[in-house]
């Protein structure tokens, strides 16, 4: 499936390939791309297949996940060899180094759902399965700063312009597929490939109070990839890119800036 593609900066410069995770669409990285990355970069955001502007049909696996991105950055005449990814598009960066290391130089891996536990996984897929509706966007912008998370309301705001659409009952609704995110949450909860795929340098940004990187997994990483790998902990909670913007974005433009000489548009 060819993806739908969000693009900001020079055609002509380095490519870097920004990742959304579950729920979610390319265009959620337009700060960090047009503050930060698209100095540098052409910086590439697809919304995965069953989500925002892309088609819902399934597959929803990583195997076709990874097979829609590449196709679709052959066809936009794309070779990144930089790749950010939050959650689950963090999780896909991991498959994409264990499958085709080659396609990799370094990774930033944004509050990674590196592999979340059965029940976490039961409890997030339930709660997608249910229709959330709402009557404005302010309800609906209230309803995701109802469950806590420091989110700044100027994200919302966009969010709701860009992400909600308006359904056949006259109710809005997000722009995603049901059963393509609730299928993601059982992929989550399979076995991940070793860190020790990650031959490249690695940036790992968590949220520490939100808790989805767990402690354990960070002792692995750390154990098993030493000097290659840097870890950021931020306030705040999983949309690290939104609610803790400065420290993200600063953590990932240094950290691109020593490692990123060597790609290639």
């Amino acid at each position: 499936m060819r993806l739908h593609l969000h693009e900001w900066g020079d055609p002509g410069a380095p490519a870097i390939v920004c990742l959304h995770g579950v729920s979610a669409h390319g265009r959620r990285y337009r700060r960090l791309a047009e503050e930060r990355l698209a100095k540098r970069f052409r910086v590439l955001a697809p919304d995965l297949r069953g989500h925002g502007l892309s088609g819902y049909e399934p597959p929803w696996t990583i195997a076709a996940q990874l097979g829609d991105i590449l196709e679709t950055l052959e066809t936009a005449g794309a070779k990144p060899r930089a790749w950010i990814g939050h959650s689950y598009g963090a999780r896909l960066v991991l498959e994409l180094c264990a499958r085709q290391p080659d396609r990799v130089a370094c990774a930033v891996l944004l509050d990674p759902a590196i592999q979340i536990l059965p029940h976490v996984g039961l409890d997030f897929a339930e709660d997608a399965a249910r229709d959330y509706s709402f009557g404005s966007a302010d309800e609906a912008i209230a309803a995701r700063l109802a469950n806590g998370a420091p989110t700044p309301r100027e994200f919302l705001e966009e969010e709701a312009h860009e992400h909600l659409v308006t359904s056949p009952d006259g109710r809005l609704r997000w722009r995603f597929c049901r059963p393509a995110v609730v299928t993601a949450y059982g992929e989550l909860c399979t076995d991940p490939p070793s860190p020790t795929v990650f031959g490249v340098p690695v940036l790992l940004v968590h949220a520490s109070q939100f808790g989805l990187v767990r402690e354990d997994q960070l002792t692995e990483y750390r154990e098993q990839l030493g000097d290659r790998l840097e870890v950021v902990g931020v306030p705040g909670g999983h949309v690290v890119y939104w609610d803790a913007y400065e420290q993200t974005a600063n953590a990932v433009e240094e950290f691109l800036a020593r490692h990123t000489s060597v790609t290639h548009a």
